[in-house]
């Protein structure tokens, strides 16, 4: 068969958009005719450096429930394996390709070649290739004056509607649908995990609807803390990376909510006081989703390199192996470090302050460049989306010459944060009886205590690695001494130029 025969299918390529509900390229594939799902399990992206077994599992569980509701359409997703332009031509040898449906995708540089690689294939057989916007970001950006103005404009669109019936030519029922390809068939990478959140749309909505209605209320406290951010936060990260919600669907069902909760507290109604400001301070969160991929879209080269490339050299030559692998071990001597790394291990989520913190320690205190932290981090996260992760490492690394340089104290976040101890005795059993008064410094328990509280220091838990006070005032002042110098501010300028957060026009000298 050839792609132009009149029986030919409309093709719609599902990727991190694991979903029915606001679907675009389903919804127009489904009305220019006859279509099929696919998605292709890509070793090159499930084999890399940045993914774990963890998300591949999240994947198949949102890929079991895709399928289902495709076939209670009328309609099928296929399954397949190798290079997506492979198993396009295959594709359209076996029943012949109209056209191409796929949602735009700002991912890592393996997907931006392979995505290249599409469209020369594409153009090649003469099958058009329709790619759609998902989020807010928008391809060849020419600068960001307005962008905050699209990126909205976007977000307030009408969700596209889920088709009521798929129709599946004949001659689709002929081929094999294909099934669903595990960990253990690829050469992926994999953390014993015990608590992860499953992937699926039915559960990322059920995750909206519990945050919008009741889990929120407190959002802008909880979000702090790794101990009320388990449930306080909204979790919503995961199916939004993989697209199993879209940003649209949660911006317009918070705006709707904020709406109710205004019209109730009109009419007389008692509301909790903190719902209001919780939801600003969400729907303010949403936007940075947005704001941080545009800039993997407008330089993907930030994978692999700073921001500022005035700060190129400043940790590179002294990565030290030994630091790093104690940091990854959650065994810097540090309680909240190390409970937040062992967290992620066994949940592959951490709220985002502990987030910063682990970078910040990372990057302060260890003086380890961000790329070999930010290639582990992305393996831990359940999360992980490049365009984020990228801006926000090399942002708390202090690269970007754009972003304040905050280094965290981890005693500080312990008392702040874990007062109690209920988040650090939870993952760090050494330190069980150990009482609240030295949890944030377990090391200056003196021997009568060390045996006492079960937990000897360098024995069942390290010593600090590195001194906090040395470390933070030699990171703070030669980060400053490099920030003020005329070269490092030229490139910061020209950062801010390509990516600072604007809602209007900047002043251009």
């Amino acid at each position: 068969m050839h792609g132009k025969q009149a029986m030919a299918i409309q093709l719609v390529w599902f990727k991190r958009d694991l979903r029915i509900s606001d679907h675009a390229p389903l919804h127009f594939a489904a009305l220019s005719g006859p279509c099929v799902g696919l998605y292709v399990y890509e070793p090159d992206l499930i084999e890399a450096e940045d993914s774990d077994a963890a998300h591949l599992n999240f994947v198949n569980q949102s890929l079991v429930e895709l399928r289902n509701n495709l076939r209670r359409l009328g309609g099928e997703l296929l399954l397949r394996t190798g290079q997506v332009p492979d198993v396009f031509e295959q594709l359209d040898q076996q029943f012949g390709l109209a056209r191409i449906w796929a949602h735009e995708e700002t991912f890592n540089d393996l997907s931006y070649q392979r995505d290249r690689r599409v469209r020369a294939w594409a153009k090649s057989r003469g099958i058009p290739f329709k790619e759609i916007p998902q989020y807010g970001v928008v391809r060849r950006l020419k600068d960001r004056d307005g962008w905050s103005k699209q990126c909205a404009a976007r977000m307030q669109q009408p969700i596209h509607a889920t088709p009521q019936r798929l129709h599946v030519p004949q001659s689709l029922t002929q081929i094999p649908a294909g099934e669903i390809q595990t960990a253990d068939r690829f050469n992926v990478r994999s953390f014993e995990r015990t608590e992860v959140q499953p992937g699926g749309e039915q559960n990322a909505f059920d995750c909206l609807e519990s945050f919008l209605g009741s889990r929120g209320v407190n959002y802008r406290a909880d979000m702090s803390s790794p101990l009320t951010g388990e449930a306080g936060c909204s979790r919503l990260s995961p199916f939004i990376a993989y697209g199993n919600i879209s940003m649209r669907t949660i911006h317009q069902r918070t705006r709707h909510r904020v709406a109710e909760l205004k019209e109730q507290k009109k009419s007389g109604e008692a509301i909790e006081p903190t719902w209001l400001r919780s939801l600003s301070s969400f729907r303010s969160r949403l936007s940075w989703h947005c704001h941080f991929m545009q800039k993997m879209e407008d330089e993907p080269s930030i994978e692999f390199q700073n921001f500022n490339r005035a700060y190129d050299g400043l940790r590179e030559s002294e990565f030290n192996r030994d630091y790093f692998d104690a940091w990854c071990a959650g065994r810097t001597g540090y309680p909240m470090v190390d409970a937040c790394m062992r967290a992620l291990h066994q949940t592959g989520w951490i709220n985002f302050r502990m987030r910063a913190m682990l970078v910040s320690f990372a990057s302060y205190h260890l003086w380890l460049h961000w790329r070999e932290p930010a290639i582990y981090l992305a393996r831990l996260f359940l999360d992980y989306e490049p365009g984020i992760h990228y801006s926000q490492i090399q942002m708390q690394a202090g690269v970007t010459g754009i972003n304040t340089v905050r280094i965290y104290s981890p005693i500080k976040q312990v008392v702040d944060q874990d007062p109690q101890g209920v988040f650090i005795r939870r993952y760090l059993r050494e330190l069980t009886d150990v009482p609240d008064k030295h949890l944030a410094e377990p090391h200056k328990m003196n021997s009568m205590e060390q045996t006492l509280f079960r937990c000897q220091i360098g024995t069942d838990y390290p010593p600090p690695i590195v001194d906090h006070k040395t470390r933070y005032k030699a990171a703070r002042d030669r980060m400053h001494q490099l920030k003020k110098l005329p070269d490092t501010r030229k490139a910061s300028e020209q950062v801010y130029q390509k990516h600072g957060s604007r809602k209007s026009p900047m002043s251009r000298r």
